[in-house]
């Protein structure tokens, strides 16, 4: 009977917490033209320094297709920082925590770290091989 409450009290806080994040609405007091119009400058200069930086690549990698290459690779760069330190934090509340009792989920965790370091690692890597490979060999 626990473990069906249990249960039961973990998918109930779940679906609260979906339906709180999906029901919450944020209302500006202020004249919503000025919000409007500053956050669409906003994303017109982030468009615009996007397609800049694109250029750039192009322009350093002398082709269309390395110079889009190089800014995914950037990119991905960029993003897995945060993505896999916190894999690597969840991973670690795995084996060292809920682990402690449960083998089977210490070696999950375990293995879950070392796919996230993994996965760091190649992410970090990648671009600086691409840029070794294209600017290196090609000429």
């Amino acid at each position: 009977m626990k473990k069906i409450s249990k249960k039961m009290l973990v998918s109930m806080m779940l679906v609260l917490c979906i339906f709180s994040i999906f029901c919450v609405s944020v209302r500006a007091t202020n004249d919503g033209n000025t919000l409007k119009s500053e956050s669409t400058s906003e994303l017109i200069e982030i468009k615009e320094n996007a397609a800049k930086s694109l250029e750039d690549y192009k322009e350093k990698y002398g082709s269309d297709a390395y110079g889009l290459a190089a800014y995914i690779l950037n990119i991905v760069r960029i993003y897995s920082i945060p993505f896999c330190f916190i894999g690597i934090a969840i991973a670690a509340i795995f084996q060292y925590v809920i682990g402690i009792r449960k083998l089977d989920v210490r070696d999950k965790g375990f293995a879950a770290i070392i796919a996230f370091v993994t996965i760091l690692v190649i992410c970090q890597i990648l671009p600086l091989i691409f840029a070794i490979v294209v600017k290196g060999w090609r000429g």
